[in-house]
């Protein structure tokens, strides 16, 4: 029984890793929640109003919200610094709510100000975003020159409620959260596998759900990858430490998507596509004709079970033969002669179950420390002793600075223009609409220019806050007139609706501004001035502050869509080249190169691009043209980055692995893809650039033969050569949607 309960706790725990990685979600939710009820109690303990507390609630929760740095040290000096910022902000707020003109041109002073101070990274962005939200909290709660006292003693609880939740209640160390996050991964890896196996088993009515499923659990594999990797820095005690973790996760996600793969092919009636897994909505291969049950798939099914078990066994389970027997079986697959008598296609599936198994026991040793060793077979031996050499080969790097652009070139510099340009279009524009509420246009205003980079991207945020605003307008009017004038009722769900928006802000800014809006209704109810024509004012503002920004970033400094994909995509095939080449040059003889940090980089670029196409790829678009053709471009580019993921990881290999020699044929092979890529890149920069894509042979046959009585390539050098032409032919595919023109072969 014991041990069913604690199963039971097990899979609990990892559907929660898996559904909220590193449960950053539920901590910012906690932290919020936690930080407002305990300024809440203190300032009633206190006997403060209702407007004092509804100013610390609203002070709790931004000192909350607005601290993002990762380490404790450095979060407790941005709290300390963000206090006189605070009483500062609401103590001009105050003197300058009743002077109209010289108010409003502070406002837009401050706007500025604030977004620049981005540019001074986070500690900056918290102190800007503290400032502009007292200010606008001083106009929300009316506050006087003669209630100042009482306003800055519920702001300085605010803060102070807000550092004992945070360093006390709910505390997160980097390393705490970097080990939330491997569980998350261990988490999503077992789930891809399940999906895996359903593809083993899935008949012809299901086989589109299926892959929907495998492709959703691919990519929140690499998204739980990209997570990690932008934490090793500050959750690992050293640089080796955070290498060592990034391989082994690199290692993982590249083998399961390949057994994936390979799965998909085996139950395939033709060469599956490598696309397929990246394309939302691309159409499953022609499937083989089911046949009866053999001996072989019943095996593969047992061991994609057995696999799954030892991804999410804990390490403190970790022992016992059964589990070293069943670890050896699959690592014994890496060996020819284990391979159960089967068709070639799903051979192919057991040896990459063999891969999928080294894989994941470099992964427990990167992660849970050593490992008993004493029921390893010579294979597993085998597998330890490479990982091992490969552990001693990692070595740090040292990474280029990039050139940041100065003047309004710089990001920062054009959104401070920009916002300072539509908060005063949203300040005339809202005193029209209200002399009390004009405010919430400059709000909205200054929510749809954070973390938005185009005119496209702003006008899809601006789109779902209005459309979040509408239903919470409904919701506060219906929840406004239950509540009544039950304070502490009011005051309860607000915790609730606070929860609820950073909880669900990473997953949907409607669904955030639907649970804001619905707030504050309950606030309006808190403070005595709701009413039905109040919400519907809000949602008017809301309106106006999203146009306004549309039209600030559309006139002034813009950055168009088009403009914002081009160049990303750019660097996207800039970070191609570069990882493709070195590996490429490593797999041929040449020097070892930082191919980790390479294709980091690669993933982020490709990470930026995907977040910059989401205008085009945003469901109710009218160009649906141009919306498949935008997610038809970045599935090309998400099947090139794994097919250079895997070179990478590949020449990584070389220097250690036994198996694994260098072929310096392979050099010649990539030259015509590099400069396919090259040519993509010149259409981009310039469309009338004389620059085409070339056709010809297969990357294989472009091999120079090797010597007499040798074999034309060895089993390495075909996988590497199958990864070269899966590439090939995905760069050729980007020709047609970028209208790149195709030059015929050369001879």
């Amino acid at each position: 029984m014991r041990a069913a309960g604690r199963s039971g706790r097990t899979r609990l725990r990892d559907r929660v890793a898996a559904s909220d990685p590193g449960l950053l979600r539920l901590t910012a939710g906690l932290r919020t929640v936690g930080a407002i009820a305990l300024a809440l109690a203190v300032l009633a303990l206190l006997g403060s109003d209702v407007t004092h507390l509804v100013a610390g609630a609203m002070a709790a929760m931004v000192a909350t919200f607005a601290i993002r740095e990762k380490q404790p040290a450095a979060q407790a000096v941005t709290l300390a610094l963000g206090l006189p910022v605070a009483l500062a902000s609401v103590a001009l707020g105050a003197v300058l709510n009743a002077r109209v003109v010289v108010g409003d041109v502070f406002f837009v002073v401050l706007i500025f100000c604030a977004v620049y101070a981005r540019r001074f990274g986070d500690r900056g962005t918290a102190l800007g975003l503290i400032s502009f939200q007292i200010y606008f909290l001083s106009l929300f709660v009316g506050a006087t020159v003669s209630a100042l006292p009482e306003v800055w003693g519920a702001i300085a609880v605010a803060f102070g409620c807000s550092a004992v939740v945070r360093f006390a209640v709910v505390p997160a160390t980097p390393a705490g959260v970097l080990q939330r996050l491997r569980q998350a991964f261990r988490a999503r890896l077992a789930q891809l596998l399940s999906a895996q196996l359903e593809l083993l088993d899935a008949g012809p009515d299901e086989i589109d759900k299926v892959l929907e499923d495998l492709r959703a659990g691919t990519a929140r594999l690499h998204e739980t990858a990209l997570m990690i990797q932008s934490r090793l820095e500050e959750g690992t005690p050293d640089e080796s430490v955070a290498r060592l973790v990034q391989r082994r996760i690199a290692d993982a996600e590249i083998a399961a998507e390949r057994l994936g793969l390979l799965l998909l092919t085996a139950r395939s009636a033709e060469r599956a596509d490598t696309l397929t897994l990246h394309l939302p909505g691309a159409p499953a291969p022609s499937m083989r004709r089911a046949s009866a049950p053999d001996e072989a798939t019943a095996t593969l099914r047992r061991d994609l079970e057995a696999l799954r078990a030892l991804v999410l066994r804990p390490a403190s389970e970790h022992t016992g033969t059964a589990l070293a027997h069943v670890r050896n079986r699959l690592l014994g697959y890496r060996d020819e002669e284990n391979l159960p008598p089967a068709a070639p296609v799903v051979q192919d599936v057991f040896r990459g179950i063999g891969e999928t198994a080294r894989a994941v026991l470099g992964l427990r040793t990167a992660l849970d420390g050593p490992q008993d060793e004493s029921d390893d077979s010579p294979a597993t031996a085998r597998s330890r002793e490479e990982l091992d050499a490969e552990d001693a080969a990692i070595d740090a790097g040292e990474e280029e600075t990039p050139e940041e652009p100065t003047g309004l070139r710089r990001p920062t510099t054009r959104a401070a223009v920009q916002v300072a340009v539509g908060s005063s279009l949203a300040i005339a524009g809202g005193e029209l609409l209200s002399t009390q509420r004009w405010y919430w246009a400059v709000l909205t205003c200054w929510i749809v220019f954070l973390n938005t980079a185009s005119t496209g991207e702003i006008l899809v945020k601006g789109y779902r806050r209005l459309l979040g605003t509408v239903f919470g307008v409904v919701a506060g009017i219906v929840l406004a007139g239950l509540v009544g004038q039950h304070t502490w009722t009011a005051f309860g769900l607000v915790l609730v609706f606070i929860f609820a928006m950073f909880y669900t802000a990473p997953l949907s800014y409607t669904l955030m501004s639907f649970f804001v809006t619905a707030m504050l209704g309950l606030l309006y109810t808190l403070l005595h001035t709701y009413s039905a024509s109040v919400l519907l004012l809000r949602l008017e503002e809301t309106a106006l502050g999203a146009a306004c920004g549309v039209v600030a970033a559309a006139l002034v400094l813009p950055i168009h869509t088009d403009r914002r994909t081009n160049e990303l995509l750019g660097t996207v095939l800039e970070r191609l080249t570069e990882v493709t080449e070195e590996a490429v040059d490593q797999l041929s003889g040449g020097p070892a190169a930082d191919l980790l940090d390479r294709a980091r980089d690669l993933d982020q670029a490709l990470g930026d691009l995907r977040a910059a196409t989401q205008p085009l790829t945003h469901p109710v678009t009218p160009l649906r043209a141009r919306r498949d053709t935008a997610r038809y471009v970045v599935a090309l580019l998400e099947t090139c980055a794994y097919h250079a993921r895997s070179l990478a990881a590949t020449a990584e290999l070389l220097p250690t692995h036994p198996s694994i020699a260098a072929d310096p044929r392979l050099r010649g092979a990539v030259r015509r893809t590099v400069r396919n890529i090259d040519a993509i890149a010149a259409h981009l920069a310039d469309e009338h650039a004389d620059a085409a894509v070339e056709t010809g042979p297969s990357i294989a046959s472009l091999l120079e033969p090797g010597t007499d009585g040798t074999p034309r390539y060895g089993r390495i050098t075909g996988r590497v050569l199958r990864h070269l032409e899966r590439l090939d032919e995905a760069v050729m595919g980007l020709a047609r949607p970028l209208g790149v023109p195709v030059a015929a072969p050369r001879r």
